[in-house]
């Protein structure tokens, strides 16, 4: 949970609420054939095809670091899609919350067909 405080009161944004927006806009980009579970995703959750595995966003000194698991097409360009998914998560995630995005890192897991 992500809690910080401005000129309206304190604030506190739910993991759930940054796995939910990150994986929607990821899920969106060309090229995205879903998110990955990790490991320990999977044994925590169990859940299959959820729009949030896959994501994990971390807050260190009032900036957010986010990890993103994919699934690609087979033959698309992993360089342009991953270009993509920074630039559109890093965009919404500051739009939306109004905090700093440090860090959006990409992990390709799968290519499918």
């Amino acid at each position: 949970m992500v809690k910080y405080e401005n000129h309206l009161g304190k604030i506190e944004i739910t993991d759930k609420f940054f796995e939910d927006l990150v994986g929607s806009v990821v899920t969106e980009c060309f090229g995205v054939v879903g998110m990955v579970q990790t490991n320990e995703q999977k044994f925590l959750f169990k859940k299959k095809d959820a729009i949030d595995s896959g994501v994990r966003v971390v807050v260190k000194e009032n900036k957010l670091y986010i990890d993103v698991h994919i699934s690609v097409l087979y033959g698309a360009n992993i360089s342009s899609i991953v270009k993509s998914i920074v630039h559109k998560v890093t965009y919404t995630v500051e739009e939306t919350t109004d905090l700093a995005v440090a860090k959006v890192n990409v992990f390709v897991d799968e290519m499918k067909d």
